[in-house]
């Protein structure tokens, strides 16, 4: 182990013994103030977003160690607090009592653990930090592009930094520190947040859809200016006839043969929702969000 990497095992392991792991089930974690070790550095946003939001931690200092490697447990402690996951499955290699024990057994049972070996102070790189992103946000993205390691997707989603200048693009073997994790996970905490307001959305637009005296009818949610909402018909010469937010419609059954809602960030254009009716005037809808592999 070379001498980085020591310092910071060892700094994970007093941390450990500390009570300061990220472990949200943890009640010795204190949100402290936030200018201390970190005032100055590049992804304050990105740490102090997270505390106020309860998926990362501050020592009872104020610290956050943000050029440190993170380790495996402080990691999945976070995604486990994003996930809001409840649900526990047996994880036997960690004894009772382990200040992880908890978290892990949540990422048991969400899948979070496929393929990993169970390491709570392992130092985390590039390939294995991206592997638990994909896990973990399965349930929202589906699965990454076959055609990338989990570093090349996730840096080819953006949510991942690339090699430094000069190096390969998807350095797979570089280390990963708690800054670099803190900007990751603030990525997720609002792709989460943007599909929990597409979903609401795609639910409300579905609601007001009616089929009645040859007409179907409804109307585009108003939303709240965050994002572009948008219901499109696919008419039966293929043309298009388009309602965006706070829009209200009727029009002919015998006129359209489908019909998609898509609900996008008005910030980055990330999709938020999408959602499509292929045999109208039948309202059966299917979730087209978009994957990671788009």
């Amino acid at each position: 182990m070379n001498k980085r990497a020591m310092m910071s095992y060892l700094l994970a392991t007093v941390l450990a013994m500390a009570g300061f792991t990220g472990v949200a089930d943890s009640p010795t974690v204190q949100a402290a103030s936030p200018e201390k070790d970190y005032a100055s550095h590049t992804a304050k946003a990105a740490i102090d977003f997270g505390v106020q939001k309860k998926y990362l931690w501050l020592d009872s200092k104020g610290n956050f160690y943000p050029n440190s490697q993170i380790t495996q447990g402080q990691f999945i402690a976070s995604l486990v607090a994003i996930r809001g996951l409840k649900e526990v499955a047996p994880v036997t290699q960690l004894p009772a009592g382990h200040w992880a024990k908890m978290s892990y057994e949540k990422a048991q049972k969400a899948g979070i653990l496929e393929n990993v070996k169970i390491d709570p102070n392992r130092l985390l790189t590039k390939e294995e930090t991206a592997l638990l992103v994909f896990n973990t946000w399965k349930p929202y993205r589906g699965e990454k592009s076959p055609n990338l390691t989990n570093t090349g997707a996730l840096v080819t989603w953006g949510w991942m930094k690339p090699g430094p200048s000069g190096q390969p693009k998807f350095r797979e073997d570089l280390p990963v520190l708690r800054s670099d994790a803190a900007e990751i996970l603030q990525f997720m905490w609002q792709d989460k947040w943007q599909i929990e307001q597409g979903r609401k959305y795609a639910d409300e637009f579905h609601k007001s859809l009616k089929v009645a005296n040859g007409k179907i009818t409804g109307k585009v949610p108003k939303g709240d200016g965050n994002f572009l909402i948008r219901a499109m018909f696919i008419t039966i010469g293929d043309g298009r006839n388009g309602f965006l937010n706070n829009e209200s419609f009727s029009v002919s059954v015998n006129t359209v043969k489908s019909l998609s809602f898509q609900v996008t960030n008005s910030k980055d254009s990330g999709i938020a929702g999408g959602y499509w009716y292929p045999k109208l005037p039948k309202l059966g809808r299917e979730n087209r969000t978009q994957k990671f592999y788009h």
